[in-house]
């Protein structure tokens, strides 16, 4: 194709978008509410992925050890333990400090009362296992238990599988909406799309009569799609950054409680931004342009 023709044909779809401004509003419109619903719901999804997944990082095993440990069993435990796959990190925790920081939160007529006696240590030494796989957790505590010098381990169990619960009904709802959200948009957007080049038929057909080839014919309507697209998603863009710097600050203060418990706060947006901003332009670009093009190839069969 001579570039003379192919800046006619840009022409034409731009000249389009104005020419049909109703329906192109309509359509832009669509898009962009369908791109914020799809985009909103996705960023939902990946900060409760961020949100649980803070708190299993931070998840723990407290390995007690016995009383007649000596100082070389101490260190092949800690070769041992940190041996095993599933276990991300491993911190000794004797019982010294462990009764130094006990006394340093008590009141002074505690600290009186509990130092009176003969001086022994009346806690256990002990390990602090992180774990990387909540799944395996009971499979990791089994393997720990069965190590030489163990006397128990406090392990939390019963929370690590309500959160493995609560993870993965976040990830198969989140799913689920984004997956109905996509169809629906993609049902609608066809729908206004079609519309819009249905008004046009006849341009289509006379074009046709006087010898215009399909290409010819689909090229404007192409870049008019992939304009209102790309506007679509600007707007969409836009929308989504203001409403979601607002329900940062808000969601953040929320979460004070989860983050002392290990979790991450939500992303920032400014660290998410290129990705957002590229999956808009990409997604309005591809839906508006292939939409209309699409559309308008049931009307070149004449």
């Amino acid at each position: 194709m001579r570039i003379s023709s192919a800046g006619y044909l840009v022409k034409q779809g731009v000249k389009g978008v104005w020419k049909n401004r109703m329906m192109s509003f309509a359509s832009f419109c669509i898009m962009l509410v369908s791109l914020m619903l799809v985009g909103i719901s996705v960023l939902a999804g990946l900060n409760i992925s961020r949100i649980i997944s803070g708190i299993e990082e931070k998840n723990e095993m407290v390995v007690i050890l016995r009383a007649e440990v000596t100082q070389a069993d101490i260190d092949k435990l800690y070769v041992d333990i940190s041996n095993i796959s599933n276990v991300g990190e491993v911190t000794f925790y004797s019982k010294n400090d462990a009764w130094a920081d006990m006394l340093a939160d008590m009141t002074e007529q505690e600290r009186e009362f509990m130092e009176y006696g003969n001086g022994d240590v009346p806690l256990p030494d002990t390990f602090r296992v992180k774990i990387n796989d909540l799944e395996i957790m009971d499979i990791t505590s089994s393997q720990i238990k069965a190590l030489n010098m163990v006397e128990s381990i406090q392990s939390p169990e019963t929370f690590a599988d309500a959160l493995i619960s609560v993870r993965n009904i976040a990830a198969l709802i989140t799913s689920a909406v984004v997956f109905t959200l996509i169809v629906i948009c993609m049902v609608i957007i066809s729908n206004t799309t079609r519309t819009s080049v249905h008004t046009r038929r006849k341009e289509i057909n006379i074009m046709k009569y006087v010898g215009a080839t399909n290409s010819f014919i689909r090229i404007p309507f192409f870049i008019e799609g992939m304009l209102i697209g790309i506007l679509a998603a600007v707007g969409a863009l836009i929308l989504t950054r203001f409403a979601y710097l607002e329900l940062y600050k808000v969601i953040n203060d929320q979460l004070n409680g989860l983050q002392m418990m290990g979790s991450k706060p939500i992303y920032p947006f400014s660290s998410i931004s290129m990705y957002v901003t590229i999956a808009y332009l990409a997604a309005g670009t591809i839906i508006g342009a292939l939409g209309t093009t699409i559309s308008a190839g049931k009307y070149l069969k004449v």
